[in-house]
């Protein structure tokens, strides 16, 4: 059996729980903090692999075993492992509180609309996205993707960080500065959790369900849901494409190119993705802000045109282009040389078909597309009705494949 034990939040270590081990794993500073048994073997954790096997040979000799963690070890920690290892049977775990709960408690903000992702160990854009998308979320860090790295990426956005460090401990602090700011320091390695906020919408409403907001109740919504400009607006069937192909989600960056009212930017973000829209008019970027408020969402306009402006802009897994006259060929060859899975085209001219065609293929997507003519009922006098065709648009759309993928920009 291995008792697995929370620890280092500011609960008191239960002594018992170490009694008759003959074997005790923890960090560093778990192990000189615990009542360690004089004749027990202590392993410090470092890479897992070894530590894992000492667990194993001392499970063979039914020896007990102990595991130190921090805070509650069956989230974001070593529970997983052992238990993919020994089997979940094996386990006696009795948990701490967690470092999230903590540093929401330490503030006063209850967390259970608050989405938690780690970074530790792992690729800082998914944190950074989900921190852009949501406006409560608790990020936990790790070597080269702390507060630093996370508010640097950040400093455009409007939130505010609290960087909570040594939790539990005489040092515990937690510190509330800008992305600017904790772009600026050095936090050392104390640090315990980071939660990202959108202080103007701490209190939603009250939850039946943990986590992040259930997705929609429907998309591709009508066009008039969107404020727009003489029809200006991506039809909701093509929408209906668009995102299907787009696939949208908790975790990526979406560039709207070409954003017009960004009904394509909203829907993206109400699916939970990380959305930046182009445009390149200014009342335009105006309505997109409006219709992105209206809708509860935040996305991030840029003004300018493409493909100039996209250089400075963080590195998208999907790309959809609405808009790009002339310049579309080379709007497309930018994005696709950037997005990591797709990208997306609508346009209504024939002519540039191949052209856009070629730009997808040409950067190694792999590349299929439809014409897309419907035809919606309309009333006619006599309570009856008749089809009113809309403006046929053909939808291209390029998936990334495996080996084209070296080709992403960094």
């Amino acid at each position: 059996m291995i008792t697995v034990v929370g620890t280092g939040t500011g609960a008191p270590l239960d002594a018992g729980a170490l009694a008759g081990a003959r074997l005790v794993v923890g960090g560093q500073r778990h192990l000189d903090a615990a009542p360690v048994p004089a004749d027990a073997e202590r392993v410090v954790l470092g890479p897992l692999a070894p530590a894992l096997d000492v667990i194993e040979r001392h499970l063979d000799k039914a020896h007990r075993v102990v595991v130190l963690a921090s805070g509650d070890p069956g989230f974001f920690g070593i529970v997983r492992v052992l238990a993919e290892r020994f089997g979940a049977r094996e386990l006696d775990v009795r948990p701490g509180v967690s470092s999230v709960a903590t540093a929401f408690a330490r503030v006063g903000v209850p967390w259970d609309d608050a989405v938690v992702v780690s970074a530790h160990g792992r690729e800082l854009r998914t944190a950074v996205n989900v921190c852009r998308a949501r406006p409560k979320v608790a990020v936990l860090t790790g070597p080269g993707s702390g507060p630093a790295e996370l508010g640097a990426a950040l400093q455009s956005e409007a939130r505010v960080l609290l960087v909570a460090c040594a939790l539990g401990t005489a040092e515990e602090r937690v510190e509330r500065v800008t992305p600017a700011e904790a772009a600026a320091r050095d936090w050392g390695t104390a640090v315990s959790v980071v939660l990202c906020l959108d202080e103007t919408r701490l209190l939603g409403p009250v939850r039946t369900v943990a986590g992040p907001p259930a997705g929609p109740d429907g998309w591709a919504l009508d066009e008039a849901e969107f404020a727009h400009r003489d029809s200006m607006i991506t039809k909701f069937e093509v929408r209906a494409l668009a995102l299907a192909r787009l696939g949208p989600r908790l975790g990526d960056l979406v560039w709207d190119v070409g954003a017009g009212s960004g009904s394509v930017a909203v829907e993206c973000a109400r699916l939970g993705a990380a959305v930046t829209a182009v445009e390149k008019t200014l009342d335009g970027v105006e309505r997109i802000r409006a219709n992105a408020a209206a809708h509860g969402v935040d996305v991030r306009t840029v003004h300018g045109s493409a493909p100039t402006v996209l250089s400075d802009l963080d590195e998208p897994d999907a790309v959809f282009i609405g808009g790009g006259g002339a310049e579309l060929p080379a709007i497309v060859t930018a994005c696709a040389r950037r997005a990591r899975r797709t990208v997306v085209v609508a346009l209504a001219a024939l002519d540039r078909v191949p052209a856009v065609r070629a730009a997808l293929t040409g950067a190694g997507f792999a590349c299929d597309g439809v014409l897309l003519q419907s035809s919606r009922l309309a009333p006619l006098p006599g309570d009856v009705s008749r089809l009113a065709a809309t403006n046929p648009v053909f939808l291209l759309w390029g998936v990334r494949t495996p080996l084209s993928h070296e080709g992403v920009a960094q």
